[in-house]
């Protein structure tokens, strides 16, 4: 007697009927253990679960170990790897042209902080609705591990060099330049990081999350302050951070002396349960401090540090049309003969 075979089950798909196979990229070909590769896997989970159609994604990075992160996610989406620390120029000028899209940027420590400082001051201070993530690894992995300008002073290589320079702060920086959701986390750190990248999804504005992602060849020795273990020694939460997406139910019940609450621009909630006293990440002056006070404590601050879900965006200060420029027929983006020969004879 015949036997019928059991039809295997089907997979498990998101809101929109994606399985997350759908949110992969190709295989990575960074060192094994990086933290680079940690922050790709939250990367997926986080689109997958908030049910983000790959196909309206722009990928953007520079150059780096970190610039060659989205290859390995969400292989369906647009991707363009730009010229080393340019990144935000690319970026600004694809959302411009099509501001429905959701634009994702990875960058690194040297692609933001040395080539590339110029551009993220303008794109920090423009607030454009974008996600920048810096891979921040204190060093220069692809150039045989040289300090980048976010190492701390005192750090020390693996050649025992000893870096004499101060570290600039990306998030202090993004803060006073006018980001409107600041925040760091730690590729080991699953659990912060995953709602922390669910908040910057639902965040219309500039996001710009500094995740400190061990270099496993080059900076992950004693004497580093960017390796698995000193963030496992010295990580100091501000915050727990929570996430409850605007399609579950919202009405879950938490005690409001202790927790701070956000309303993102999707309906969706961010809850900060305070772990230092009476911090409020809509002060800006009270977030800066706070960084300073850790590094002076030798401690790494992570959590979201500041967030404005007031602010205009770059997109709706330049009062653009509701249609994507892209899109727009040629009558509508170029003046007539007509209007160019009365300009014309205006000047005449």
């Amino acid at each position: 007697m015949a036997t019928t075979a059991t039809p295997p089950p089907a997979p498990k798909v998101n809101r929109i009927g994606l399985p997350v196979l759908d949110y992969r990229g190709g295989k990575t070909t960074l060192c094994a253990g990086c933290g680079h590769n940690a922050i790709s896997e939250r990367i997926i989970d986080s689109l997958y679960e908030m049910g983000i159609q790959p196909e309206r994604v722009m990928k953007l990075s520079g150059i780096g170990c970190s610039s060659k992160s989205p290859a390995y996610f969400l292989s369906r989406a647009h991707s363009f790897n730009s010229v080393h620390g340019r990144m935000p120029s690319v970026a600004t000028g694809a959302l411009l042209a099509n501001k429905t899209m959701m634009g994702l940027g990875v960058s690194g420590d040297g692609d933001t902080a040395s080539i590339g400082m110029g551009q993220f001051v303008h794109l920090m201070r423009r607030n454009l609705p974008m996600i920048y993530i810096i891979e921040d690894n204190g060093v220069y992995g692809l150039t045989k591990g040289q300090f980048s300008a976010t190492a701390d002073l005192g750090s020390k290589l693996k050649t025992g060099v000893i870096n004499d320079l101060p570290a600039i702060d990306t998030c202090a920086l993004a803060i006073q330049l006018g980001a409107t959701f600041v925040g760091r986390s730690f590729s080991g750190d699953k659990k912060q990081l995953s709602a922390m990248l669910k908040a910057a999804i639902a965040h219309k504005g500039t996001v710009m999350l500094d995740v400190i992602s061990p270099c496993v060849t080059f900076n992950d020795h004693e004497g580093s302050t960017k390796s698995y273990k000193y963030m496992q020694e010295h990580e100091e939460a501000i915050a727990e951070v929570g996430f409850v997406p605007h399609f579950e139910d919202i009405s879950v019940d938490y005690d409001a002396g202790s927790t701070f609450d956000v309303r993102m621009h999707d309906g969706s909630h961010l809850r900060l349960h305070k772990l230092h006293e009476n911090y409020n990440p809509t002060d800006r002056v009270q977030a800066v401090k706070a960084l300073m006070e850790a590094h002076e404590k030798g401690e790494v601050l992570t959590g979201v540090f500041y967030i404005d879900p007031e602010k205009p965006t770059f997109t709706e200060l330049l009062n653009m049309v509701d249609d994507p420029l892209a899109t727009l027929p040629q009558e509508r983006t170029r003046p007539s003969k007509q209007v160019l020969d009365e300009i014309m004879n205006r000047l005449k």
